[in-house]
């Protein structure tokens, strides 16, 4: 299962990757810096985390699969909410409530913690080569 998780987190860093190099490219474009914490993030959480989890998962036999599962659905669900949340709140394009989008930015940091703290706990669960 950790292969195929491996290559699906590589994908989806790819995609991040994209998007933040789009928007920092744009913002340089426009010579307009509002969307750098936004930039950063998906770069940070997105591409380089993913892209990580990636490779860690196509190197490393995982003994408990489950938990390789949850953490990569927590990892991607916990990115995507983070950064979308992070430009609710910062930007506000569609006008939600202040309180919707500070809390959906709060679930987004949340989970995206909870795929950090079990990725620690998977890498205790590394078959050992011998």
């Amino acid at each position: 299962m950790e292969r195929k998780w491996g290559i699906n987190l590589i994908r989806i860093a790819s995609l991040f990757g994209f998007l933040g190099v789009f928007i920092g490219s744009q913002m340089a474009g426009e010579t307009d810096y509002a969307m750098r914490p936004i930039h950063t993030h998906i770069l940070l959480v997105g591409w380089m985390s993913m892209f990580a989890w990636g490779i860690f998962y196509s190197v490393y036999t995982v003994t408990k699969p489950v938990l390789v599962h949850i953490q990569c659905v927590l990892g991607v669900l916990g990115a995507i909410l983070l950064t979308s949340g992070m430009y609710f709140y910062m930007l506000n394009p569609f006008g939600f409530n202040e309180t919707f989008t500070m809390v959906y930015f709060i679930i987004g940091g949340s989970i995206t913690l909870l795929a950090f703290l079990m990725f620690v706990v998977v890498t205790f669960f590394v078959e050992q080569k011998k």
